[in-house]
């Protein structure tokens, strides 16, 4: 936070800031006058049931539903990029091209080589998206949605068809790459541990409004054997409605 004079402290920016949020699909209600705020450089991992609004509340910050009926106030910066689970990349374009799309300025693709050696491909500039494995492929994703230093990054489940190694890598490359460039983040996830061991804060959607809002206060990188992430997990669990084996 910033101090002023006078010895007052100053909230901090405001990303995002989303009042009375309704979206509906035909006569289906999904998001109820929905409230959220994120701050500037803040991680937000947002966790719900199947059909419980995660994905239309991602889709409403980054304009993507204007077709979809409902009322509220969205403000989110102009400069937001978005990760999808699959990593949309174009097969008759090579990487390079592939991370430097949209992107304007003589420097375009010097960026975009710099965005691929941040996320462990460089030299594979040429390589063609069929040539790459499911995670090399949502690292050019990652490198895509970060070469234009966006203010706010979606992420819609982005591992969710990785296996678990290296899902456990890409979590690692993430939270290196959000220290560093600092966007606000909202990761959508149906993964508990997942959302804890990313995220500045942990939202549970339910019934159309945010029902849960926790602060994760742990140390990077978090270990799921410890007692902290161990009640945090149980509590979201429970929030959710899950039941552990053995309990």
């Amino acid at each position: 936070m910033a101090t002023h004079a006078g010895g007052l402290t100053a909230a901090p920016p405001r990303t995002v800031r989303v009042e009375r949020l309704v979206r509906g699909f035909g006569d289906r209600t999904v998001l109820h006058g929905l409230d959220l705020e994120i701050a500037d450089g803040e991680f937000v991992a947002l966790l719900g049931r199947s059909g419980s609004g995660k994905s239309t509340l991602l889709r409403a910050l980054a304009g993507l539903d204007r077709d979809v009926a409902g009322s509220g106030t969205v403000l989110v910066p102009e400069n937001s990029s978005v990760v999808f689970q699959d990593a949309r990349l174009l097969p008759w374009q090579r990487v390079l091209p592939n991370v430097v799309l949209g992107l304007r300025g003589p420097d375009a693709d010097a960026r975009g080589r710099a965005a691929l050696a941040e996320v462990g491909l460089a030299g594979r500039e040429r390589a063609w998206p069929n040539e790459l494995s499911g995670g090399e492929q949502q690292r050019v994703a990652l490198a895509r949605s970060l070469v234009t230093e966006p203010e706010l990054l979606l992420a819609d489940e982005p591992f969710g068809a990785l296996d678990a190694l290296t899902r456990i890598r890409m979590h690692g490359l993430l939270r290196e790459l959000c220290a560093r460039h600092r966007p606000a983040v909202l990761l959508v996830t149906h993964d508990v541990d997942e959302a804890i061991a990313l995220a500045d804060r942990v939202l549970l959607i339910d019934g159309g409004r945010i029902a849960v809002d926790q602060s994760i206060e742990l140390p990077a990188p978090r270990s799921h054997r410890q007692p902290a992430f161990l009640g945090y997990r149980e509590s979201l669990l429970e929030a959710l409605g899950v039941q552990e084996a053995g309990r």
